[in-house]
C-alpha cells in the first residue's frame, strides 16, 4: 500500500460543502468518542461492524454519504481500541481549538482527465503531479493551512531503495548535533523551528491565525522532508543500523523545544518501514549508561547527571582512552545492538 497526496482545486461551492461536512462530522466524532467511553465503564463493547451501523439512516438527515459517516465511526472505534491496548492516548473531543480536519472516503476513488471523482461531491480538479500506478482503494480529504489535500491509498508496491553499501553503523541521536555516527561523523542540526521563531512570534503577536498556522505547517514540511532524505540515505548505505533509543517523553519535560525540533521519533518510524521494505536490519539498543560506559574497556567512568551534560569530552580513568561523548554513545550502540563481547574495542580517537 502506497500513500500519495494531491492538492485540490476547489470552487466555492465545493469548499462550502466540505466545510459543512466537517461541522456535522465533528458532532459524529464527539458522539462516538463519548459513547465508547461511557459504555466501557459499564463493560459494554461493540465490534467494528456493529458500531459502524449505529447511525444507520442519518446520512439523509446530514446530507453526507453513509460510508463517510461509517468511516468516522470506524476511526473513533480504532482510536479507542489502541487506547485500551496501551498503544496510544485517549482520543480527544473536537472543537474550535482542536477542530476535525479530515473526511474519510472508504470507497474506491477514480481519477479521470486530471479530475478526482469524490462520492457526494463530484469531480474535483487537482494540481498535476505524479501518482503511482495502481488501484486507489480509498482516500481522505484533509484541510490544512495551505489548502485542501486528498490523501490517496493506492494498492501498489513502493519503489525499492537502491543499495549503495552494506555497512554497519551505530547512531546516537542528539539535540546539538542531529545524529552522531560511530566513525566520528556528525550531522548538524538544521533547527527548522528556530529559523522561524522570529516570524512566528510576529504573527502570534499580531493575532494572525492563518499566517501562524501556515508557518507551523511550513516548518513541519521542512522537518519531514529532511527526515525522508536522511532515512533514505541511511537505508541505502547501511545493511545494519543500530539507532540508540532515548526516552523522549522524559527528555521533553526538560527540553521540550529541542526534542520537538529534532523529530527523532519521526525519523525512527521512517527507518522502520523503509528497512522492512528494503530488507535492511534496524536495531534499537537500550540507551542505559550509553554515555557513561567506555566503549574500549566497558567501565562506567563517564559523566553523569544534568551537570554532566556540559561535559562533551572525557577521558576514561581506567584505560586512559579519550572520548567524544556522542561518538562514544554511538559506538556503544553497535556493541549493545550486535551483542558484541566486551573484548571488542575501537581505535583510540
Amino acid at each position: 500500500m502506497v500513500q500519495s497526496q494531491v492538492k485540490l482545486k476547489l470552487n466555492k461551492t465545493q469548499e462550502k460543502q466540505l466545510l459543512g461536512w466537517l461541522y456535522h462530522l465533528t458532532s459524529v466524532w464527539n458522539w462516538a468518542v463519548r459513547k465508547i467511553e461511557l459504555n466501557a465503564k459499564d463493560k459494554i463493547y461493540f465490534s467494528e461492524k456493529k458500531f459502524q451501523n449505529l447511525l444507520a439512516g442519518h446520512s439523509k438527515t446530514l446530507d453526507i454519504p453513509s460510508h463517510t459517516i461509517q468511516g468516522v465511526l470506524l476511526t473513533a472505534h480504532q482510536s479507542w481500541s489502541r487506547c485500551f491496548k496501551g498503544l496510544s492516548k485517549k482520543p480527544k473531543l473536537k472543537g474550535i481549538r482542536r477542530p476535525l480536519n479530515s473526511i474519510p472516503f472508504p470507497d474506491p476513488i477514480k481519477i479521470v482527465d486530471h479530475k478526482v471523482q469524490v462520492p457526494g461531491i463530484g469531480k474535483i480538479r487537482f494540481h498535476k503531479q505524479y501518482i503511482p500506478e495502481g488501484k486507489i482503494k480509498c482516500g481522505r480529504i484533509c484541510k490544512r493551512a495551505s489548502g485542501w489535500y486528498l490523501c490517496l491509498f493506492i494498492d501498489a508496491q513502493p519503489k525499492e531503495i537502491v543499495k549503495l553499501n552494506n555497512d554497519t553503523v551505530g547512531i546516537d541521536p542528539g539535540f546539538k548535533d542531529l545524529l552522531t555516527f560511530d566513525n566520528g561523523d556528525k550531522i548538524s542540526h538544521p533547527k527548522e523551528f528556530h529559523q522561524t521563531c522570529k516570524r512566528l512570534a510576529q504573527a502570534q503577536k499580531g493575532n494572525r491565525k492563518r499566517l501562524t498556522a501556515r508557518i507551523h505547517e511550513r516548518t513541519k514540511n521542512r522537518r519531514k522532508d529532511r527526515n525522508h532524505k536522511l532515512s533514505r540515505k541511511l537505508i541505502a548505505e547501511n545493511k545494519t543500523i543500530c539507532f540508540l533509543q532515548d526516552n523522549h517523553r522524559v527528555i521533553s519535560q526538560k527540553f521540550g523545544k529541542s526534542v520537538a525540533d529534532s523529530a527523532h521519533g519521526q525519523l525512527r518510524n521512517m527507518l522502520t518501514y523503509k528497512s522492512l521494505s528494503s530488507g535492511r536490519t534496524l536495531i534499537f539498543p537500550d540507551n542505559r549508561n550509553s554515555t557513561r560506559t567506555c566503549s574500549t574497556c566497558m567501565s562506567l567512568t563517564g559523566p553523569t547527571g544534568l551537570i554532566g551534560l556540559k561535559v562533551r569530552q572525557w577521558t576514561c580513568c581506567v584505560c586512559g582512552t579519550h572520548h567524544d561523548r556522542d561518538v562514544n554513545s554511538a559506538r556503544n550502540a553497535i556493541i549493545v545492538g550486535l551483542g558484541r563481547s566486551h573484548e571488542v574495542s575501537y581505535a583510540k580517537s
